[in-house]
């Protein structure tokens, strides 16, 4: 259930979207004067964990200034000890209410798995290892994009199975995981 804070932040975020798609932003909280002002704490409304991809850049694709959300970035947004006690900390110590998982279009994790599973491959074991049990839930995965989509659908299972803080949030409805993908032809973000 999400709260009535949480909706408002997502709602927020949503909105900022749609000034990104229509070429109207309104950030205005882009400068060092606003820097200066969280010179010494941070107030985030949102965590974001989304993948390192150059073209995936939440505070630009929600219309977001500095201070306003805590991103967490890594390949295929993939969950690993370091990212799931990153977002633990925007939920313990910075209270956000709202954690999005975005993920996008043409991601090359997803391709790269999808072209190697279930094979061992030398490089990037890591994130292999985050990502291969998503298809093992999806038989007959043929496009990439889908099983985006769904790796990410996914992720909120890990994160609730592993990561107490977050569980304990979300079940307290102090915390709403929104599960959304970036369209790069459209710029639009799905809620999924």
């Amino acid at each position: 259930m999400i709260s009535a804070k949480a909706k408002n932040e997502l709602d927020k975020l949503l909105r900022g979207n749609q000034n990104f798609v229509n070429g109207t932003p309104t950030a205005k909280n882009m400068c060092l004067e606003t820097l200066r002002k969280f010179a010494f704490h941070q107030e985030p409304y949102a965590c974001v964990l989304t993948c390192s991809d150059s073209r995936v850049v939440p505070e630009i694709i929600f219309d977001c200034g500095i201070g306003e959300l805590f991103v967490v970035r890594v390949a295929g947004i993939t969950a690993g000890p370091n990212i799931i006690e990153s977002i633990e900390y925007a939920v313990k110590k910075l209270q956000v209410p709202l954690l999005i998982l975005l993920g996008h279009d043409d991601c090359g994790v997803m391709k790269y798995a999808k072209d190697h599973y279930p094979e061992e491959t030398e490089d990037f074991k890591s994130i292999m290892s985050c990502v291969y049990p998503a298809l093992e839930k999806e038989e007959n995965v043929t496009c990439h994009n889908y099983f985006a989509k769904q790796h990410t659908i996914w992720v909120e299972d890990v994160l609730l199975e592993k990561s107490k803080i977050v569980k304990n949030a979300v079940d307290s409805g102090d915390l709403y995981i929104a599960k959304c993908h970036f369209n790069h032809d459209t710029g639009v973000v799905e809620l999924l």
